[in-house]
Order: structure tokens, then sequence, then C-alpha cells
């Protein structure tokens, strides 16, 4: 009953009752009766250093604990054995409680029966008072329940009651519990449909090229991230290969992707001439539709297949990676800050000629800023290295094996989203 007990200083020193001593003739033959007939659980059950055996048992709410001694037949304890606990148990339905029970053939002392009890509620300002008549503020609330008392096989007395305001409370916490998990079970449906919707957004088809094999995968934290890339198809056989870290994690992330994604591809018909204009735009509306605090960056590159030239703008993201046949590795530098940080933004590109046999690579720092036990990072160096020595695989199990070795790397749970895009140039035949 809360109400009729002092709040719970929450900075205070923890102090809770451990158990109280049940003395029984037979621990076996009490564990049984307990969880047999009143269904209780067992608490603990070992031995101390002596030997002797320590068991107990809780109610299935587990807010107390009753540890069945069996002491030796020449001491005290023993004479203990059938006496009245003093223990009182707090159910919301004391008659349904005492017809199962009797139906498993506990003996109670007598039936339930009404009782009404007058109490004097002391309010805070008088807790510490040594006055004895100090105990009330002239209110005497009255409150009323069924009681009743059972034993267990020693005789052992204990009190089973159900209170009017215990009841109530019961049922106001069920009703909680209900709604929460009613709320629980909704947020777990729209996620899973939030997931099947972000999950489209990724690409569903790879616009075909004669001179550039590639792909793309992204493994999320959580069932959505904020990680995201995209293959455009942008006409004049040239295609864009983008790749974005959104600030911030789970459901707000996915929307600000899917915000920067829809920008990206309403936009991307002027790509081809003015790829500049076309960050900019997207920029602006990135930062006028979005909090303050909300910021991507951004890989954007356009391959063009005639030429297999890549032009790209780097906009506060890590470097792209190209990687050439004679082992040496070039890295595509920052050109621009992150998205959405702007109204006003420049956006210069830059461009890279691909080679037959040249690999180019943009991630996210999810890969990268994995760590394994002794907080070491994946880091750079050592994904250059497993792309150098991958690269004979087809783009799809360049990836795979990547992600492999991040998780042989780092076993314990994910940190972040992790996105990877990998495009092998091919050989000259290939080439116009």
């Amino acid at each position: 009953m809360a109400s009729l007990l002092p709040s719970v200083n929450p900075d205070a020193a923890y102090l809770g009752v451990h158990a109280i001593n049940v003395y029984v003739r037979d621990q076996e033959r009490s564990l049984k009766f307990y969880i047999d007939k009143l269904g209780f659980q067992i608490a603990f059950d070992g031995h101390q250093e002596s030997g002797e055996r320590l068991v107990a048992v809780a109610p299935p709410d587990g807010t107390a604990v009753l540890a069945l001694i069996q002491p030796d037949p020449s001491s005290r304890q023993y004479r203990l054995i059938g006496r009245s606990m003093h223990v009182v148990f707090v159910t919301d339905d004391v008659l349904g409680r005492y017809r199962e029970w009797l139906g498993r053939g506990v003996r109670f002392r007598n039936t339930p029966r009404l009782r009404r009890v007058v109490y004097h509620q002391v309010p805070p300002s008088r807790w510490n008072s040594t006055d004895p008549a100090d105990t009330s503020d002239g209110q005497a609330p009255v409150w009323g329940g069924v009681f009743t008392r059972f034993e267990d096989i020693d005789r052992n007395c204990f009190e089973l009651v159900s209170l009017d305001e215990v009841s109530r409370s019961i049922e106001a916490q069920r009703r909680a519990a209900a709604e929460k998990r009613d709320a629980e079970r909704r947020a777990r449906h729209e996620l899973e449909i939030a997931r099947q919707v972000q999950a489209r957004l990724f690409p569903q088809t790879l616009p075909p090229l004669r001179s550039l094999e590639y792909a793309g995968a992204c493994v999320q934290t959580r069932q959505v991230g904020g990680d995201y890339y995209d293959f455009l198809d942008l006409g004049q056989e040239r295609l864009g290969l983008i790749i974005g870290d959104i600030a911030g994690k789970g459901i707000a992330a996915a929307l600000l992707m899917a915000n920067l994604q829809a920008n990206l591809r309403s936009q991307c018909a002027i790509a081809v001439d003015k790829p500049e204009q076309l960050l900019q735009s997207v920029n602006r509306l990135f930062y006028e539709n979005t909090a303050e605090n909300a910021y991507a960056t951004l890989f954007y590159s356009e391959f063009d297949d005639k030429t297999t030239r890549l032009r790209y703008a780097n906009c506060g993201h890590l470097p792209g990676l190209v990687l050439h046949t004679d082992g040496s590795v070039e890295r595509l530098a920052s050109t621009a800050p992150a998205v959405g940080l702007f109204g006003y933004w420049e956006c210069p590109t830059a461009e890279h000629q691909l080679l037959p046999g040249d690999m180019f690579a943009i991630y996210t720092d999810g890969i990268t800023e994995s760590f394994n036990d002794q907080e070491e990072e994946f880091g750079e160096d050592r994904l250059i290295d497993a792309l150098q020595r991958h690269r004979k695989l087809s783009p799809n199990d360049v990836i795979s094996a990547i992600f492999d070795e991040v998780r042989l790397f780092s076993p314990h749970e994910q940190r972040d989203d992790f996105t990877l895009i990998v495009a092998k140039c091919r050989d000259c035949t290939c080439q116009h």
C-alpha cells in the first residue's frame, strides 16, 4: 500500500528485507509444499561452507523471500516450528486464492472475512517527532479488506489479505502494464513498417554500365538507421554513386536520410551539366527543412561510362579510396563542408581518371570506427589491406568479405551502421 507509507528517498542508502526465517522439520518436504501447493518459486538453493543447506522460496512477484531453515531437533529454533509467523501476504483476490489453495490441500484456519481498519496518517513534517502522541494530523482514514490465515505443512501460520487500496493499486498497475504492452506492440509494428519502407529506399536495381562493375550494401545497428547509399541513372551514360551518413541514429536519422534521398533524386536531372548546382540545391533544401543540429556528410560521385572519369564532391565525408593495380592508393579528400550546416554553401568538385583494374571504394565510419576488445579501431589501413586482399572478387563478394572481417575484428554488439560501395573499372576491352 504505497499511499500508506512515506515515499522512498532515491538518494538514501539502500535498505531492504533480505529474507524471513521460517523453521521447518524437513526442507525438501517444505520446498515441495511451497512450490506445488502455493505456486512459489525457488529464490536460491545452495550450501554454506559448513555443508548446511540454504534454500529459500519467493511468491510469483518476488517481493518477499522465505528462508526455509531446518534446525537441529535439540535446538531452541526447533521449538519455533509451527508458530504464527506474523507475515502477511497481499493479493488482489483473497477468495480466488483461498479456493485455489484449498483445492490443493492447503490448511486454512478460517474462511475469508471482511475487516475494516482505521489508521492515522503521519504527515512528513512529523516523521522525526519524538512525541508518541504526535501521530496524526487529525485525519483518520478508513480502509477495508478481506482476511484469512493459512498454514504450511509444519503449521507455520501466515496471513493472506486483500486490501481495498491494494486492489485498486494492482488494477491500476495492470491497466498501465496492458497499455504499455499495447504501446510497445504498436511501436514494434510501426518500426517494422519503417524498416520495410527504408529497405525500399536503398537501390533496388543497378543501372548497367560497360566499363564499371559495382555494388553497395548497408548493415544497420537498429531496424532503421541514418546511413544512405544510392545509384542514380543520370543519363548520357553516367552513373551517380552516392554515400551519406546522417548525424544521429534510429528513427530520427532515418527520417533525415529519407529527406536527403528525396532531395537528391528529385534534383538529379540537373546533375550531369551542373553537379555543383545540384548539391547546392540539395544543401539548401536540407538546411531549410531540418532542425539546426541536423547535418549529413556526403560523398557524391558521377562516373562517365564513355571516358571512365569520375567527377566527385566530398562533403565532409571520409576520403574515397582508389586502389590501383600497382598497389598504390589515392584518397579523394573533402572538397566541401557537410550538408545542412550552412544556408550559403559552396561545393567545388574534382575529377579522377579510373584506369582498367582500378578499384573505387566509399564507406561510412561504422566500418573504420569499429572497436575490438583492446579498444583499437578497425581503421582505414585495415580497410585498405582488406580491399587489396579481396580485390579479385566481385564487388558484391568484396563487400561481404569486408563486413565479415569487421565483425571478426569487433565481435561485440555493432555500434554504428556499416555502409560500403565498391566499384571496379573493367579492362580495356570494355572501353570505347
